[in-house]
């Protein structure tokens, strides 16, 4: 009788082959100074990794990722949160409102930084509607500014996935039995404390995946800050992923952009995995 997992052998193969071996070849191409054609080339051993040390613009775009990823994660789940205690209720709109708030997440993440590239120029709709409404003073070149632009992104990226957030928190709000609140609310709790000692330990599983969606998807960040700001003004809002991009097809330093993918992959691991043990560990402490 055949054993069960030599079925599975043919997609193991395939795994190994598309994603395995590139991996481990790459891994092993950050070790040298490969310029992606040559080749010919040195293993340099820790090398790439010390020149990070030293290179001001991979210091300054692991802060951006880091200050994007929190930013993203804080703001984004606490409107979604918002959005998603508003449309639980009774209103009659709450079916239009929930689909109108989550539209935005459906479209393609690059389409949506090249819309809001447009509407965020210097002559954009944003900069003609203040004018309109005699706010000339508020009038900003939000993406070429660079104390703004790295914001303008965070903006953005809470536009479009606030909504998914919600939709999330949704589900575990409806999973809350009504009986809970009702008994809650005949003991004299007000909307707060029946949010805070009754709907949020139940919202634990949710918060959890909101969290975790949240982080990981703005530690990788790339298609956004490439269409919006290409990195720029500068290297004002450059992430590791935009940087990686550019030492690799527009420097040539392969070997290095691979190091700082390496570094990268790393960040996301270790920030997910110990997320992951913290939040379960609340949410097992909620249950």
């Amino acid at each position: 009788m055949t054993p069960p997992w030599w079925f599975t052998l043919p997609a193991i193969v395939l795994f190994a082959f598309i994603v395995l071996v590139p991996s481990a070849r790459g891994l092993y191409y950050a070790f040298t100074d490969w310029d992606g054609l040559d080749p010919n080339l040195s293993f340099i051993g820790l090398g790439n990794f010390a020149d990070m040390t030293r290179d001001p613009d991979a210091v300054q775009a692991l802060w951006h990722t880091l200050l994007i990823a929190v930013s993203i994660t804080i703001i984004q789940n606490g409107i979604g949160l918002l959005l998603a205690l508003g449309v639980n209720t009774m209103i009659k709109s709450r079916h239009v409102l929930r689909v109108f708030l989550f539209a935005p997440a459906v479209i393609t993440p690059i389409v949506t930084a090249y819309l809001w590239r447009n509407l965020l120029g210097p002559d954009g709709a944003v900069n003609s509607l203040l004018r309109l409404v005699g706010l000339d003073s508020w009038r900003q070149d939000w993406l070429g500014d660079p104390q703004l632009a790295l914001w303008s992104i965070v903006a953005v990226i809470v536009w479009q996935f606030a909504g998914y957030s919600m939709v999330i928190f949704l589900a575990g709000l409806q999973s809350v039995p009504k009986e809970i609140n009702e008994a809650a609310d005949m003991d004299g709790a007000g909307p707060v404390r029946r949010f805070w000692s009754v709907t949020r330990p139940l919202l634990a599983p949710a918060i959890t995946i909101n969290l975790m969606l949240s982080i990981i998807g703005g530690i990788k960040l790339f298609d956004q800050v490439y269409a919006l700001t290409g990195g720029g003004p500068g290297h004002a809002t450059d992430t590791l992923s935009t940087l990686i991009y550019k030492d690799a097809f527009t420097l040539g330093e392969f070997g290095y952009s691979i190091a700082l993918a390496v570094v990268l992959t790393v960040i996301v691991a270790v920030v997910s995995t110990g997320q992951y043990l913290v939040l379960s560990r609340n949410e097992r402490a909620a249950s």
